[in-house]
This record gives C-alpha cells, sequence and structure tokens, in this order.
C-alpha cells in the first residue's frame, strides 16, 4: 500500500463502508427470506477476504521495511496506521452514541 498512515487507514475505512453498503443493498430483497445454505458461505467468504484486504493495508508496507532491516520505520508506521484507524473508529463510536449518524 502507501508509507503513509493515513492513507492507509483511511484506505481501510473506504473498504469498510464499501462492504457495509454492498451488503446492505445486496441483502435488502432477501429480507423477508430464511438464510440458506449459502448465507454462512457467503459470510466466509467476506470475513475471509476482508482479512486479506486489512492484511494488506496494514502489514505490506511495514513488512517491506522490515525486511529491508528498517526494522523501527516498519514499526513506526504500523503504530500510526492503527492509531490513526483507531482515531477514526473512535470518532464513528461517539457519533453513534450521540445519535448524530
Amino acid at each position: 500500500m502507501s508509507k503513509n498512515p493515513i492513507i492507509n487507514a483511511l484506505s481501510a475505512s473506504a473498504y469498510i463502508i464499501f462492504i457495509v453498503t454492498v451488503m446492505t443493498f445486496v441483502t435488502e430483497p432477501l429480507k423477508n427470506k430464511p438464510d440458506t445454505f449459502f448465507a454462512p458461505i457467503t459470510f466466509l467468504s467476506v470475513l475471509t477476504l476482508s482479512v486479506a484486504v486489512m492484511a494488506y493495508l496494514f502489514f505490506y508496507q511495514p513488512i517491506l521495511l522490515f525486511i529491508d532491516e528498517k526494522k523501527k520505520e516498519a514499526v513506526e508506521l504500523f503504530v500510526k496506521t492503527v492509531g490513526i484507524f483507531a482515531t477514526i473508529t473512535s470518532i464513528i463510536l461517539i457519533l453513534l452514541f450521540f445519535g448524530l449518524v
């Protein structure tokens, strides 16, 4: 991904928003129908895809830096990315708690 932790964290948030939006529109016509055999398959497939995407967004550049023996930069990039993502998540939770979204 990027060596910019803000871009990485925003990309993770954008991916989550995209997945939730797609799932909301896809499942809307299925609300009154019972779950089938494919519901857990779909859930596990989306979960696996999401884990892979998040691993790429959070770990790819830090691992490259670590391999290049830039361990301090690798840890710093990872911690900053997680910190910014945690801040974004906290803001969303606060907005939800106060009923602003």
